[in-house]
């Protein structure tokens, strides 16, 4: 059985039968929210960052929300094999102590240990990370408005409710409690913030520059899902106010991409084949079509039908937490399992980079 499904946009598609697919066709790679199915693609990162785009010499953007920022994070360093291995084993390993009669760990338990993992992991490698030659970094979080605008224990639901409603209505009016904040890393040798690699039209969009100053607090914002996680609070540098995770404005980075001439495509390695705008779009299956927004990207996703044969006949991802519970040696043999049968996908990436077939590529 085949694990790989590549999927295209028409002018992507077009370029590959003209050209090929080559490492200096790469401008931009996006990287999804969605928790622990992230880990499922592990092994691409490893193949992408660790070999086959490591000499690519254009400027490449790469643009992440939730653990699509951690990952895309973790590219930038400068071994970043041995890096995606530890952010695997860690994010697998992650564990929660609870009192007697606790049944789950706070927002703030969560918040303070994420917080501490992120010290551990990126502390004394905040320059790799800023300062790549060629890769660029984009941290995409959510900044509240309105209700939204503070935490609080009537506030925060009320608001999200009214999210959700404007939402349903049209994705423009989410924009009104909930913006886009982008904290970008700067040009190399240039000084000030690299240029967003996407148009803004869609949704109500800041854009802030990312350094050392910021850099962990814009991080762990953009993984603080509402109701598990804390809401990260004035981040240096970015408008007063309270910052979550940034899948709530972009889950899977539906965006309007720019394309550059020499390097035009969107190599998006992802979980699936939709690509749902943001996390509010999930229940509005029309939005999970693809758009004249996505023509120049080339999406590299598991096969469902290879997807069912994994441990619970799914991707890791959030639920397992309570479906295990304490049972922190059955996760983490099941997660383990499952990246371990990922390798799989990246094999099959590595032949068919080498000998680029379009007449494998689906529309997307």
């Amino acid at each position: 059985m085949h694990a790989l499904r590549l999927y295209a946009g028409p002018r992507a598609l077009q370029h590959i039968c003209d050209h090929g697919l080559r490492p200096e066709h790469v401008g931009v790679v996006p990287a999804a929210a969605g928790g622990p199915k992230g880990l499922i693609l592990g092994p691409v990162d490893r193949l992408l960052f660790g070999q086959w785009l490591r000499e690519a010499p254009q400027t490449i953007h790469l643009i992440g929300a939730s653990i699509g920022a951690w990952r895309m994070g973790t590219a930038c360093l400068n071994d970043p094999v041995r890096a995606f291995e530890r952010l695997e084993h860690d994010y697998i390993h992650q564990h929660y102590e609870l009192a007697p009669g606790q049944r789950r760990p706070t927002a703030q338990q969560i918040s303070d240990t994420f917080a501490a993992n992120l010290q551990a992991f990126y502390g004394d490698h905040l320059e790799e990370v800023l300062h790549h030659p060629r890769w660029r970094l984009h941290i995409v979080t959510s900044r509240g408005r309105r209700l939204l605008a503070r935490e609080g224990r009537l506030r925060t639901p009320l608001g999200y409710l009214g999210a959700f409603t404007a939402n349903a209505l049209q994705r423009r009016a989410l924009g009104d409690w909930l913006e886009r904040v982008v904290f970008s890393a700067p040009e190399a040798g240039r000084g000030g913030v690299s240029a967003l690699p996407f148009g803004t039209q869609d949704l109500r969009t800041r854009q802030v520059p990312l350094g050392a100053h910021n850099f962990m607090p814009a991080l762990q914002a953009s993984c603080s899902i509402p109701f598990v996680l804390r809401p990260v609070a004035d981040i240096p540098g970015a408008p007063k106010g309270i910052y979550w995770d940034g899948g709530i404005t972009d889950y899977h980075m539906h965006l309007h991409y720019h394309a550059a001439n020499e390097s035009p495509i969107v190599l998006y390695p992802h979980f699936q084949k939709a690509v749902v705008p943001g996390w509010l779009d999930k229940a509005w299956k029309r939005r999970h079509r693809s758009s004249d927004a996505l023509d120049h990207m080339l999406v590299v996703a598991p096969d469902p039908a290879w997807v069912r044969t994994l441990p619970n006949g799914k991707l890791p991802d959030r639920t397992d937490f309570e479906r295990y519970g304490q049972n922190l040696a059955a996760r983490v043999q099941a997660w383990g399992a499952a990246v371990k049968a990922a390798q799989q996908l990246a094999d099959e990436l590595g032949e068919w980079l080498a000998r680029p077939d379009a007449a494998r590529v689906e529309p997307l």
